[in-house]
């Protein structure tokens, strides 16, 4: 009965109870995606072929050809003889590689390897078809070698004359005789540096491969934009390629109009342009599923491409564990959302100004309670006065992994847009971060794809190579549970 299909990971997510059918395309694919796994294996093991070879010591081999007959006169015992020479062939054979013949052979060179010793550097072998016995030795001195050859053949020769006379008869039946001396060996037989090297690539690269399959199987981590959009149950809105002067120059308004990373927030705007399309006021949070995802940076520069098309656009720092929107900005946020939480004044006075016209909400002294602050009717207060102002209000929020404030958030808005690292995120970790926010009603409006590897000139991005740094301590359970 044929087994399953063979299946893999080859940049789709597999549902449960989904199988997808390895093709050539798909190994192609991951031999792309792991090459320096196969190469490394690749090396590694014809660099253990090479030091192997070098580490074997040469051995030579010398052989000797014997003629197996019978001493007949007329040709029809010729005939026979030749019949009968050939049935005695394999068994001479036998003998001649047997601890036996290597007893006497020790005894006529005076060799100080034992019979079993010796018979292992032996093999004879009849030719097909014919009565020619070959007899070879390897030994690792080529002289030494040749006189364990010669020897056996000689011996051999006395062997099959002792037994093939009959009592009472001077001469024997069958006889050997040698028709090649043995050879004196001037290059060794092993090791075979090209055999050896030759071996290694092919069990070097048969292994790489396999290796690079195994961890292709093994690695959840979202690899393609399919991976995202299953795992999210929600559309891809943006895809940034990875892009290494993301540290050095992470705000858009420090970008080219025309540069990549530029266009990929514009198609980004657009994107959300069409989320609730209906709506006068929106208002959108942007988390991820742990830290280091770039969610941060997205949420600055989204809420930065969105003042630079017109539209009335407040930037709210809500990550009041560990704030980074108005440090990003240049701006001081000591005093912001707290600040207006607990009553001390009002959002419209401590709301800054950034150089590009934004306006900025900053998080404000950090709480010992953010959860509480972040559910509490205050909060609900504060986002229905602001959405009366602006026509966007962009939120940057704390991963949702970690800890519930971004699903806290998020129910209370529009919904949210996770941002997902190429090649970190898993999909368990995706679909953990989806069922955060729909335990709370909140309303997933789609995925950032970022630091995607470039493959191509075409690809718009930006890498947001920086994360936090640290890690968010989880909630704590409620009292009780």
């Amino acid at each position: 009965m044929p087994g399953p299909p063979l299946v893999a990971d080859t940049g789709h997510s597999l549902t449960p109870g989904e199988h997808h059918i390895v093709e050539l395309s798909d190994y192609l694919r991951i031999l792309r995606r792991r090459w320096r796994l196969v190469v490394a294996t690749l090396l590694l093991v014809l660099v253990a072929a090479a030091l192997i070879t070098w580490r074997t010591t040469p051995q030579y081999q010398s052989t000797t050809q014997l003629f197996i007959s019978t001493s007949a006169s007329s040709s029809a015992e010729a005939y026979q003889g030749n019949l009968f020479s050939s049935q005695r062939l394999s068994s001479y054979a036998d003998m001649a590689a047997g601890t036996e013949l290597a007893t006497r052979v020790a005894a006529s060179t005076g060799s100080d390897l034992t019979p079993a010793e010796l018979a292992a550097k032996v093999t004879a072998q009849a030719s097909p078809e014919t009565v020619l016995l070959n007899i070879s030795v390897t030994d690792p001195d080529p002289a030494v070698a040749q006189q364990l050859t010669q020897s056996y053949g000689e011996e051999l020769m006395a062997l099959v004359a002792e037994l093939e006379t009959p009592p009472g008869r001077s001469k024997p039946v069958l006889k050997a005789t040698i028709t090649d001396a043995a050879s004196f060996p001037t290059s060794a037989v092993s090791p075979n540096p090209v055999r050896n090297l030759g071996l290694g690539f092919v069990l070097g690269l048969l292994l790489g491969v396999g290796l690079a399959v195994v961890r292709e199987l093994l690695d959840t981590s979202t690899k393609s934009a399919d991976d995202v959009t299953t795992a999210l149950e929600a559309p891809i809105l943006g895809t940034f390629a990875f892009d290494g002067e993301v540290g050095k120059r992470p705000l858009l308004t420090e970008l080219n109009s025309h540069e990549p990373r530029s266009e990929a927030f514009r198609v980004l705007r657009t994107n959300l342009s069409f989320v609730d399309i209906d709506a006068t006021s929106k208002a959108i949070v942007v988390t991820s599923a742990l830290p280091g995802e770039g969610k941060s940076t997205t949420a600055v520069n989204t809420a930065l491409a969105l003042q630079q098309a017109g539209e009335r656009t407040l930037l709210i720092d809500g990550d009041l564990r560990r704030p980074q929107a108005a440090e990003l900005l240049g701006l001081d946020g000591t005093i912001g959302l707290t600040t207006a939480l607990v009553g001390k004044v009002s959002a419209t006075d401590v709301i800054l100004t950034h150089a590009s016209g934004l306006q900025v909400l900053a998080s404000g002294a950090v709480p010992p309670n953010p959860s509480e602050l972040l559910q509490s009717q205050a909060m609900a207060s504060l986002l229905r006065e602001l959405r009366a102002a602006y026509d966007v209000i962009i939120i940057d929020a704390p991963p949702l992994l970690p800890v519930t404030d971004a699903a806290l958030i998020a129910s209370q808005v529009d919904g949210a847009v996770v941002v997902v690292r190429h090649g970190r995120t898993t999909r368990e970790q995706l679909g953990a971060a989806r069922e955060r926010l729909d335990a709370v009603g909140a309303h997933t409006l789609g995925a950032v794809f970022n630091m995607v590897p470039r493959k191509g000139r075409g690809n718009y991005g930006s890498g947001y190579g920086y994360g936090y740094g640290y890690g968010y301590a989880p909630d704590a359970p409620p009292a009780g549970s």
